[in-house]
């Protein structure tokens, strides 16, 4: 089972040093960003294809870092506003955290009873990262030129190709990748990822019994 670290550069427009806030999550990440796509749905698109072409192993988790949900239908195809619906159904294993300072919503609102039902168990909403997280396998970036000012767009990519290189000059050629070189991080069922989530106190029963990754 593997990890995916999901961003979207309009997260960082809610902090006041977004460059830092970039760098602390890559140096968290502990890995280079392995591609870009300029619409979030083709992200999705492109770990399927890891998937299936065995780069990485079934995902487990996928921490979206976002100003948004990305579950706003659960209409047919797939878009840049609905994908993290379709991946939580793709794959009927896999948890979400969604990490955002300022909630603009809840999916709940966007989706069917019936929809909802069906992936709320595994969705939850979080307003920080936790360093007990386990490390991503893959990490994603999606740049959302419709939501982010441009000049700061370009700030972020110079700053990721600078933290692309600066892992690439530490790690040896062809290195597989992390799911094949130790187990996925353990499971203990009956614990929230967080104390404090940032889902709405109507929901919490919802998603009460999410799990919270072991620290090591």
């Amino acid at each position: 089972m593997s990890v995916i670290l999901d961003i979207d550069l309009d997260y960082f427009a809610l902090f006041d040093q977004p460059l830092d806030e970039l760098e602390r999550l890559l140096t968290w990440a502990g890995r280079p960003v392995d591609f870009a796509v300029e619409h979030h749905h083709k992200a999705y698109q492109r770990w399927k294809q890891m998937v299936t072409a065995h780069v990485v192993e079934l995902p487990h988790l996928i921490i979206h870092v976002d100003e948004h949900h990305d579950m706003l239908s659960e209409s047919q195809p797939a878009n840049s506003g609905n994908f993290v619906y379709f991946a939580m159904r793709y794959w009927p294993e896999c948890q979400v955290v969604w990490v955002t300072p300022q909630p603009i919503d809840y999916p709940d609102i966007w989706l069917s009873d019936d929809a909802w039902e069906a992936v709320s168990s595994r969705f939850d909403c979080a307003k920080r990262f936790r360093r007990h997280w386990p490390k991503p396998d893959v990490v994603s970036v999606c740049t959302s030129p419709d939501f982010i000012d441009p000049a700061l767009s370009k700030r972020l990519l110079e700053r990721i190709e600078d933290c692309r290189e600066s892992f690439r000059s530490k790690m040896p050629v062809n290195k597989p990748a992390r799911a094949y070189r130790q187990p996925a991080s353990r499971l203990y069922p009956g614990q929230q990822f967080m104390a404090g989530s940032c889902a709405p106190p109507f929901l919490s029963a919802a998603v009460a019994h999410l799990e919270r990754w072991h620290e090591a």
